[in-house]
């Protein structure tokens, strides 16, 4: 990949060790369905030179703080995974990125964490799950949340969660109930007005926004008919969020994701290491493969430039990678887009 278009990946998750050992011993041995997998820096910086990645936001995916039942021990972890991920992005700078934590469903603590985060540890923006412990972005008595991340101007990083409700036999939640709770807040937060209300938020969407860009409309019209609004604003607001490529850059969703969003506000994402490299690969060659070169541009990199200016000042250079190291990595990208060809329907 040349130079010019090395990524920023805004959907990469961090493990540290002690998140693991604490997930364990709540009994706790996957999220979404998917078994936790191992991390380390190390691991998730071969993996972004494969994929052409210069620079990670890193975040923690579900559960996150949400399956402490105390307050206090929620808030304190909270704090001790933006500590961790603080200094993995001062010890590897221009490579890693960060979003905080925030210990909802506890708004004023979320609050508390969200200022000492963006203020005084230099985080990149939040993480908010679309619900925890079954309370949705949206609910009341998050009035003071939204107010302080409208006036930081955060990006505010949404991602799933567990549907509140039983998992239905041999459908992972991470296959569909992850799309159905992205949809859900994104519907919550237009309908709520929170995304008219604060729009120095930017709001980004995992996974393409779930089913959001598909059904747009339908969520639009019932929105409307609810609260008396006009539908086009309330289509206006959906398409003001910021929406991620993870594990959703394919010949059939790509198409409806780039019709329906904003011009920037479709970025880059990997899902590492809750995806595997090679569903990286396979879902990074259908991006590479189906787009013009400005739009691969636009959504490798410039648009998240847009949102993280500190990145557009200073691209990090990408390391210099031993011969043997850039073959391996031009034989796995050609086999990447050979498999996508060979089964996506349409895609020759």
């Amino acid at each position: 990949m040349p130079a010019a278009l090395r990524r920023i990946d805004v959907h990469q998750h961090v493990t540290p060790p002690f998140y693991g050992a604490l997930l364990a011993q709540a009994g706790i041995a996957e999220a979404g369905g998917r078994a936790l997998p191992d991390w380390n820096p190390g691991a998730a910086l071969e993996s972004m030179d494969l994929l052409g990645t210069a620079t990670a936001m890193v975040s923690v995916s579900t559960p996150g703080t949400g399956f402490l039942t105390d307050p206090a021990e929620a808030a304190g972890l909270a704090r001790r995974l933006n500590d961790f991920s603080a200094a993995l992005a001062a010890d590897h700078p221009g490579r890693f990125g960060w979003f905080a934590t925030l210990p909802m469903p506890d708004a004023e603590a979320a609050v508390n964490e969200a200022r000492r985060a963006l203020l005084s540890l230099g985080a990149d923006g939040v993480t908010l799950l679309a619900n925890t412990q079954g309370v949705y972005l949206g609910a009341p008595g998050q009035d003071a949340l939204w107010r302080c991340l409208d006036e930081h101007g955060a990006v505010v990083f949404v991602h799933p969660a567990e549907l509140p409700a039983p998992a239905i036999k041999d459908i992972p939640p991470f296959a569909a109930d992850f799309l159905l709770d992205t949809t859900r807040a994104a519907y919550l937060l237009v309908r709520g007005g929170i995304v008219r209300d604060h729009p120095n938020i930017r709001f980004v969407l995992s996974h393409g926004g779930g089913f959001v860009p598909y059904a747009s409309h339908r969520m639009a019209v019932t929105i409307a008919n609810d609260t008396g609004r006009c539908p086009l604003d309330v289509l206006d607001d959906f398409r003001s969020f910021y929406f991620d490529t993870a594990l959703s850059s394919s010949p059939a969703a790509l198409p409806t994701l780039l019709g329906f969003a904003r011009p920037g506000h479709v970025l880059f994402g990997s899902d590492w290491p809750f995806a595997p490299t090679a569903a990286g690969q396979y879902f990074t060659a259908g991006l590479d493969t189906h787009v013009d070169p400005d739009t691969l541009t636009a959504v490798s990199r410039t648009n998240a430039e847009a949102l993280f200016p500190r990145l557009a000042a200073r691209p990090p250079a990408a390391p210099a990678r031993p011969l043997t190291a850039r073959l391996r990595r031009s034989v796995h990208r050609a086999g990447a887009r050979l498999a996508f060809k060979l089964v996506q329907p349409g895609a020759d």
